[in-house]
């Protein structure tokens, strides 16, 4: 497992090393120790599968109004996943950067306290698991319109599918 700094503090994308014999293969996705070296100390609390059924669904862009921490793996299809820095005091702040992760590519995306998170489904029947701390608390969460003008986020396929909730976040401020 390798931990790889991004553009954005406290975004990282995690290179996992996959070992193959003759049965299949096995992948470590989590070692607190590797985190907690490079100054990241992530108690996981809740987790998801995520399973999109179109190509151009839109998830997101979310983020909780408590310091909150995100892994995340492609486990089926590809993604765009967006990460956009929230943090006023940041000198990234507003700043987004984006991934285009598949679930051959044995990567992970870790975001740390403060980053706005999405996906966009490049492939149909795409699946994402997310692990989180803290648990999801409902009123606890925040949200960006994917199309929010302050952001200007390039897109690389058409948004088909948006849930109400996430077309209704007014601009950011």
């Amino acid at each position: 497992m390798k931990l790889i700094k991004t553009k954005i503090k406290g975004v990282l994308l995690v290179n996992l090393e996959k070992k193959e014999d003759e049965r299949g293969s096995l992948t470590r996705v989590w070692d607190a120790s590797e985190f907690k070296k490079n100054g990241i100390n992530f108690n996981m609390q809740e987790g998801y599968v995520t399973h999109s059924i179109s190509k151009g669904t839109m998830r997101g862009i979310h983020y909780l109004k408590v310091p909150e921490q995100k892994l995340t793996k492609v486990v089926k299809g590809k993604v765009y996943e967006v990460a956009i820095d929230i943090r006023p005091d940041s000198k990234t702040f507003r700043k987004w950067e984006a991934f285009t992760l598949k679930d051959k590519d044995n990567k992970m995306l870790y975001m740390g306290p403060g980053i706005a998170h999405a996906i966009l489904t490049l492939e149909d029947n795409t699946e994402l698991t997310s692990l989180y701390s803290p648990a999801y608390v409902p009123g606890n969460e925040g949200g960006i319109r994917y199309n929010d003008p302050s952001f200007n986020i390039n897109w690389p396929i058409p948004i088909t599918k948006v849930s109400k909730k996430d077309l209704s976040w007014e601009d950011f401020k």
